[in-house]
């Protein structure tokens, strides 16, 4: 099981006000987030549209040198891939059902240096998992269904989560366990105890925007660090 030093917040910057998203990713990192979890949407495989490798390329371009976790919700996924190496991505994950040959893919984004990682939906079995765990950096549960921002934690992914946990655990290896959707200040500890380490947030983090404090979310980055230091 993870200690609290090894727990990573990951702002999801899809609840960031884009008008001035150079700013806010500056103010959430200097409040002490770990990551930026970058959503990748193509209104085909999920049905939104957001943000593709030229705002990350121009994150990097801005100054930003925190961790870039690019979650790619797009199918088919392979040409993105190569984007978002180029584009200065850390860590690229994608969603089984989005590619024809999960192994390839996956392969394809360890040779272009990032870390690499994959997805499952609610409903989406840790069977993938099977043959792959060798090529894994990264496992992100999702527990909402993947689209939109500001939805309801699913509680059966907690189960989800321990049985991940003990896939990572039994293997050796160092995998990082991820969750995103519905979590928040309220929830984030049991969650932890559940087996995650690495934690996206965007509504409960940027929704809290706090103009008194030196940097804007210093309140709620605090409040969810507190809850970890619990577990």
């Amino acid at each position: 099981m993870a200690t609290p030093r090894d727990f990573k917040i990951a702002p999801s910057i899809l609840s960031a006000n884009f008008a001035r998203l150079g700013e806010e990713v500056d103010d959430v990192l200097a409040s002490g987030a770990d990551i930026v979890h970058f959503d990748v949407m193509d209104n085909h495989y999920v049905p939104n549209l957001t943000i593709g490798p030229m705002v990350c390329e121009a994150l990097r371009k801005h100054g930003v040198t925190a961790p870039i976790d690019a979650h790619l919700m797009v199918k088919p996924v392979d040409r993105l891939i190569g984007d978002f190496i180029d584009a200065g991505a850390s860590y690229i994950t994608f969603h089984p059902e989005a590619s024809e040959h999960v192994d390839r893919s996956l392969q394809l984004i360890r040779d272009g240096g990032c870390k690499s990682g994959l997805v499952f939906n609610p409903a989406t079995p840790l069977s993938y998992l099977d043959y792959v765990m060798d090529k894994v950096d990264m496992i992100l549960l999702m527990s909402v269904n993947p689209g939109f921002g500001g939805q309801a934690f699913i509680p059966g992914t907690l189960d989800k989560l321990r049985e991940a946990r003990a896939r990572i655990d039994a293997s050796g290896r160092d995998i990082r366990l991820e969750i995103d959707g519905g979590v928040k200040v309220e929830n984030i500890a049991e969650i932890a105890r559940a087996g995650a380490d690495t934690f996206v947030a965007g509504s409960a983090i940027f929704k809290a925007r706090n103009a008194d404090e030196p940097h804007r979310y210093d309140g709620v980055l605090k409040a969810l660090r507190d809850e970890l230091a619990s577990v």
